[in-house]
C-alpha cells in the first residue's frame, strides 16, 4: 500500500513528478517550491525529503556533496492508491456513489462531463 503525504509532502512530490529529468536536485526542488508561493528553509527540505525516503516515494544518491533524488512512486501510482482509499473511507467503495455525487452535486462542467461519458462509452466498448 502507497503512503499518504503530507500537504508539504505532495508539494515537493509535484516538482520531482513535473521534473522532466530522470533525477532531481535539491536546487530544483527548492526553486519549485518558490515558484509555487510556498518556499522552505533548507533544514525544513531536508527533513521532508528525509520522510519521503523513509516512506518509499524517493531514494538518494550522494553525488559528492549533493544528493540526485528519484522518485520510486509515480504520480499515478499514488493518484490512484488514494482514490481507492477515498472511495472506500467515503463511499464504502462505491465508485458509482462518486459519480453521482460529482453529477448531482453539479460538481462537473459541462466539458467534464461529456469527457467522462466519453470516457465510459470507450471503457464499454472495449474486450
Amino acid at each position: 500500500m502507497v503512503n499518504q503525504l503530507s500537504d508539504a509532502e505532495l508539494e515537493i512530490m509535484k516538482i520531482v513528478w513535473e521534473n522532466p529529468q530522470e533525477v532531481t536536485l535539491f536546487p530544483y526542488i527548492m526553486g519549485g517550491l518558490a515558484a509555487r508561493g510556498k518556499p522552505c528553509q533548507k533544514n525544513t527540505l531536508i527533513v521532508l525529503l528525509s520522510r519521503l525516503m523513509n516512506k518509499g516515494f524517493l531514494s538518494a544518491k550522494k553525488i559528492g556533496r549533493r544528493n540526485e533524488y528519484t522518485t520510486l512512486v509515480s504520480a499515478t501510482e499514488y493518484q490512484t492508491a488514494q482514490t481507492k482509499h477515498f472511495l472506500d473511507k467515503i463511499y464504502e467503495g462505491s465508485a458509482k456513489g462518486l459519480v453521482s455525487n460529482l453529477i448531482m452535486g453539479d460538481l462537473l462542467t459541462d466539458e467534464e462531463y461529456d469527457d467522462l461519458k466519453q470516457l465510459l462509452k470507450k471503457g464499454k466498448e472495449q474486450p
